[in-house]
């Protein structure tokens, strides 16, 4: 991994993700923080969640509630997939869709996105109206269970199609979608994902996006430090930013995890980082307890800052 941009040398991105890594992720540092999920002085703004990708995926709706309950996790989102056991799909009736959003809306935990795998890159025209169409409808499901932010990707280029002509495609679409979700009070989180889903990619498609509902997801890879580096790349999206942000191991030295805690509280980001994980662990409400804290010892040490 290389940067070039002097806001971030490689040796302060290593020391700074490494320092996450030993400082605030070892045993005895979470032992002995102060955080509560209940009362962390950034909790209002910035805010630690699930996404049911690995981790959740076996459990259902009560027991997603509970398990994130006890690790002090309080928003969810539910990947929609007929793997999933708590059962959030496009399939679902309007009672039955109904009655998520009480479960809900009833415990203290909320489901802040719901996570579409549709993608915009697709050359095949029908494949891609069928993935807008999709994305729509994942859009109304979002609505109807009391959230606001679905998920799409940009995903790939594809070869004998030059790349301009893909992100044009991409940003059409996402206009298309963005005027859907305004008609239905929501919004459209576009992740960085895939090989098309690289930061300056990112920002070359919402210079050609108009609907302010469409915003960038950033999905914490390392290759957001390519090029000219990691500060200049969260640049060009940091005022574009979705609500929801996706976070991976936040105790692993291969992204600068405090220096983007520390860029997104000198923004004032308001919103929630989703642990997407897919590790095998023995306890996994133990886990997610300890990468909130992790999460929330970062937060607390850009406030000091």
């Amino acid at each position: 991994m290389t940067t070039n941009n002097p806001g971030i040398t490689r040796r302060h991105f290593l020391s700074r993700s490494v320092g996450a890594a030993v400082g605030v992720c070892s045993l005895g540092a979470l032992q002995r923080s102060p955080l509560l999920a209940a009362e962390s002085p950034a909790k209002s703004k910035l805010r630690f969640g699930l996404a049911t990708y690995t981790w959740g995926k076996d459990w259902d709706i009560p027991t997603l509630i509970t398990n994130c309950k006890a690790a002090g996790v309080y928003g969810v989102e539910p990947r929609t997939s007929s793997k999933y056991a708590h059962g959030i799909e496009l399939t679902l009736s309007a009672s039955e869709r109904a009655e998520v959003k009480k479960r809900f809306a009833d415990s203290p935990v909320h489901i802040v996105s719901i996570a579409s795998g549709e993608r915009m890159d697709w050359p095949d025209p029908e494949k891609l109206k069928a993935a807008i169409e999709a994305a729509k409808a994942h859009l109304q499901l979002s609505h109807d269970v009391g959230c606001n932010v679905v998920r799409v990707f940009p995903n790939q280029f594809h070869r004998d199609v030059p790349h301009e002509k893909t992100i044009e495609q991409i940003a059409r679409s996402l206009n298309e979608l963005g005027a859907f979700a305004a008609n239905v009070g929501q919004e459209v989180s576009f992740e960085a994902h895939g090989p098309a889903g690289e930061l300056p990619t990112m920002r070359a498609v919402m210079d050609r996006v108009t609907h302010r509902s469409v915003r960038v997801r950033l999905n914490c890879d390392p290759r957001d430090a390519k090029g000219d580096g990691f500060v200049a790349n969260f640049n060009l999206v940091k005022n574009l930013l979705s609500k929801v942000i996706h976070l991976h191991d936040v105790c692993s030295p291969k992204y600068p995890y405090q220096t983007m805690v520390d860029l997104l509280v000198k923004a004032n980001w308001e919103g929630w980082a989703l642990a997407e994980m897919d590790e095998k662990v023995p306890d996994r409400v133990k886990a997610l307890t300890e990468q909130r804290q992790a999460w929330e010892a970062m937060i607390e040490k850009a406030q000091r800052a």
